[in-house]
């Protein structure tokens, strides 16, 4: 999942993107709205302060409703009443006030994504939805080529070696791009993992 940060406290806005990498989002880090109008379009959550630099960030939000329900979380240190009603009310889907504890911001972060309407897996073949459930059932962990090998290994089926693997992760990441979802995370050395 990729997520935007528009926010322009430098420290608060890379501890919240190193905490969102650590979780295995992907963070395009913004400072201010015209950053952030070249990439709205291509991700799957916005996490966007309201005072910033060069305009406000709920007038932003307005912008984007017009053509997109993205999830939108709102930072600010405003926590008056009617200022995070009128923030959910012209179109954000959270509001959190500062200061915030990251644990409860990745927590509202994981609300508010599974909210967003599942895409349709794509066609797989045997080998791969295998892979790709054994995968999702150790979301978020490692996994090793030695165990994923082990675990695709059928008595009864076709042999998957480590080369099949390879060609067999390679496709299945091609299928994963064009239908929209997770997405197959390697880490050189340690090997596999899901995230959403």
């Amino acid at each position: 999942m990729k997520i935007l940060l528009i926010e322009d406290d430098e420290i608060l806005n890379k501890n919240i993107a190193l905490a969102l990498e650590t979780e295995g989002y992907t963070v395009i880090k913004t400072h201010e709205i015209k950053q952030a109008e070249e990439y709205f379009h291509d991700v799957d959550m916005i996490i966007l302060d309201i005072m910033l630099p060069d305009g406000n960030g709920k007038e932003f939000c307005m912008e984007i409703r017009k053509d997109s329900q993205i999830p939108i979380i709102f930072l600010t240190s405003c926590d008056d009443e009617a200022d995070i009603v009128e923030g959910l009310d012209i179109g954000g889907d959270d509001y959190i006030t500062k200061p915030f504890r990251l644990r409860e911001l990745l927590s509202r972060i994981r609300a508010n994504l599974r909210r967003i309407p599942s895409v349709p897996e794509p066609e797989l073949t045997a080998v791969e939805q295998k892979l790709l459930d054994y995968l999702k059932i150790n979301h978020g962990h490692y996994l090793t080529r030695e165990q994923i090998l082990e675990y695709l290994w059928d008595c009864k089926g076709v042999f998957v070696n480590d080369n099949t693997l390879s060609v067999n992760i390679s496709r299945l990441r091609e299928k994963l791009k064009k239908s929209g979802g997770g997405q197959i995370v390697t880490k050189r050395g340690i090997g596999y993992k899901w995230i959403e």
